[in-house]
């Protein structure tokens, strides 16, 4: 009777314990779901809005190029063509609410297989610091940004939701961008920017004082790919469902083995007993 008992408890303990990790499983499972990744290729971008805050410097010029071609600058540092759409826009600094920033917002490159990019040229004549460079943003959509019956609230909005950078005085910075969007559990869709730079020095040849710089930055995207993040939970319930029912199933059919057994057993002992009292009974 014994050995019965624990040959049942070896059979169900180790039931018992796929049942509890195949619970404790599926709730991790639920609490971390996978991110799937996937890439839309696309010919034309929504043209993005690039936010320049470029304190004192001054816009020189600002062009679209097509197929990687900048033309070689004729007259640097002196005022060009501006054929961008441009707009300036004051708004209070959304962090402290007491600095007031200038923003010039310009219409980002669009046609990806024209290899469209955006040129800009800044000239900044006088500084105090040891370094200079501009503050810029990307959002994601200048069309939004047009539409918007409030301007100011939209590029706080901005400001709050994008990373900022920076693009340094006597340099060409080459910026490549990229777009990654997010779905989150509750349906909304996050966007935010992907960039790669790279940056080549200037060769000024100018007769300037040490205070007068030049800023060139270029925009433009990096390949024809919006990468679609998506979290997805692996843990299935009707899966789970189905093996613990498997689960049950067994330890169901191993107490009916073990209630078999024990039977059994006793009719096997009852038997020897009687005959082992018929023996004695002979004997006497």
């Amino acid at each position: 009777m014994d050995d019965d008992q624990e040959d049942t408890s070896s059979a169900i303990l180790p039931a018992v314990f796929l049942v509890y990790q195949t619970i404790t499983d599926f709730r991790e499972k639920l609490k971390h779901p996978v991110m799937s990744v996937s890439y839309k290729e696309v010919p034309l971008y929504d043209a993005p809005g690039i936010a320049l805050y470029p304190g004192k410097a001054q816009l020189l010029s600002c062009k679209h190029h097509y197929y990687d071609h900048i033309p070689p600058l004729i007259n640097p540092g002196q005022p060009g063509e501006i054929e961008c759409t441009t707009q300036r826009i004051n708004y209070t600094d959304p962090f402290t609410n007491q600095t007031m920033k200038h923003a010039l917002i310009v219409q980002g490159p669009r046609d990806v297989k024209k290899r469209e990019l955006v040129f800009l040229q800044f000239h900044l004549n006088e500084t105090n610091q040891d370094f200079s460079a501009i503050n810029y943003l990307l959002f994601s959509s200048f069309q939004e940004f047009l539409n918007s019956p409030d301007k100011t609230e939209f590029m706080k909005d901005c400001e709050s939701s994008y990373s900022s950078w920076k693009f340094s005085g006597g340099f060409r910075t080459w910026v490549k961008m990229s777009l990654v969007k997010t779905k989150e559990e509750d349906g909304r869709e996050t966007v935010e920017f992907k960039q790669e730079t790279s940056v080549v020095n200037y060769i000024d040849q100018r007769h300037k004082p040490a205070s007068d710089q030049l800023f060139f930055v270029v925009f433009e995207w990096k390949d024809p790919f919006i990468q679609k993040v998506q979290a997805i939970v692996t843990a299935n319930p009707w899966n789970m469902i189905a093996l613990l029912c498997g689960i049950f199933l067994a330890l169901f059919k191993a107490a009916d083995f073990a209630k078999l057994s024990v039977k059994w057993m006793i009719k096997i002992r009852k038997r020897h007993l009687k005959r082992r009292s018929q023996a004695m009974n002979h004997i006497s």
